[in-house]
């Protein structure tokens, strides 16, 4: 036995059905598109989204919104986090290297620090932004809050 030789097993292979060989085949004739209609003709193609002559669903939906292409979004991370890191590994120095170390931040993500939370530890906080009860929060306990 070799790969020249090898079949498959009998019946588990379906035949493909040949359309358009004569009335003898039983797909012969219309070849099973039917009777009339642009859908047996050759060269059919029905337009994406087509309904049937129905008002298409993305013509019945109202175009909405806005997408200011001048926004900048930024990756909150709260000081309840920043308190949580400090004391669980001992750091005080924080950027964004150090964040995205603890998957807080992808490579391209800008950080935003925000207020949410007590920080009681001196920590070193580089960042993108800052809101500014957080930058008082961070001074406040010795720190130093400073932009990239």
């Amino acid at each position: 036995m070799n790969l020249s030789n090898l079949t498959p097993a009998k019946g588990s292979v379906k035949g493909t059905k040949r359309i358009g060989r004569g009335t003898g085949s039983g797909y012969g004739g219309t070849s099973t598109r039917g009777h009339k209609g642009a859908k047996s003709r050759s060269g059919y193609s029905k337009k994406v989204g087509f309904e049937g002559g129905q008002m298409p669903l993305q013509r019945r939906v109202p175009k909405f919104g806005f997408t200011s292409r001048n926004r900048v979004e930024y990756k909150a991370i709260n000081l309840s986090t920043i308190q949580k890191l400090a004391e669980k590994n001992s750091i005080s120095s924080f950027d964004h290297a150090a964040f995205q170390q603890f998957g807080l931040v992808g490579s391209k993500e800008l950080v935003k620090v925000l207020a949410d939370g007590v920080l009681s530890v001196k920590v070193d906080v580089k960042a993108h932004a800052f809101s500014e009860s957080a930058k008082l929060a961070i001074e406040a306990a010795g720190g130093s809050a400073t932009k990239l």
